[in-house]
């Protein structure tokens, strides 16, 4: 057996790892601050989070919780049919980015009551979160340590769908966690539109600008 390849491995033979693990722990820090914040001013969420967002409402239960439960269970999906794809980043990311934004959303609940925000207010604490969330949503995948049992899965049908392209099933997987957070009670707005319309292209930007910070050239 090749252990070089093994997938479980392949986090450790990334090049200039310290620096990747840096990058990823601030990214998923800043993501897990934006969703929070997002909720707290009522914007939308990225259309993961929507869906989770709505499905832990209600069950009664923290995001995070049903987040890591949700992603266990993909996790075993992706695992059976891309183990490649799984990596710390994987892990880092489904256990914490849901707790990280329940523990802002219990901390800055009171600073920013939904009730006591003009839409001014509401313009000028989103505009910077969404870059922030951008920037660090791009960084999480320009480190490549992996993939998030969420986006694994539309790259898992991909691979087993020959009339459907992947940009299509990604578009429906999206639209579908999207109209279950929104049934199920969770705002879907203008952060949504933006998630959903600018992280491929902040995600190719990013990875050009730090290409040098994270591989050997």
């Amino acid at each position: 057996m090749d252990l070089k390849n093994a997938p479980w491995l392949r986090a450790r033979l990334r090049p200039k790892m310290a620096k990747r693990l840096a990058a990823l722990v601030l990214s998923i820090l800043v993501m897990g601050f934006c969703v929070a914040v997002f909720k707290l001013i009522a914007v939308g969420t990225d259309p993961c989070s929507c869906m989770n967002l709505g499905i832990s409402g209600r069950l009664g239960i923290s995001f995070g919780t049903w987040q890591l439960t949700l992603n266990v269970a993909m996790l075993l999906v992706v695992l059976r049919f891309a183990p490649e794809l799984i990596s710390a980043g994987t892990l880092v990311n489904m256990i914490f980015v849901g707790y990280i934004a329940d523990f802002f959303i219990h901390v800055l609940g009171g600073l920013m009551p939904e009730a006591g925000l003009t839409l001014a207010m509401r313009a000028l604490i989103f505009v910077p979160v969404i870059a922030a969330f951008l920037l660090a949503a791009s960084v999480y995948m320009t480190v490549d340590l992996g993939c998030a049992p969420y986006d694994a899965l539309p790259l898992i049908i991909a691979a087993h769908t020959k009339r459907l392209s992947y940009r299509t099933i990604r578009m429906i997987w999206d639209l579908s966690a999207l109209s279950i957070g929104f049934v199920l009670g969770a705002t879907v707005g203008i952060a949504t539109v933006i998630t959903g319309f600018c992280i491929g292209p902040a995600i190719t930007a990013v990875g050009a600008r730090l290409k040098g910070v994270f591989e050997d050239v």
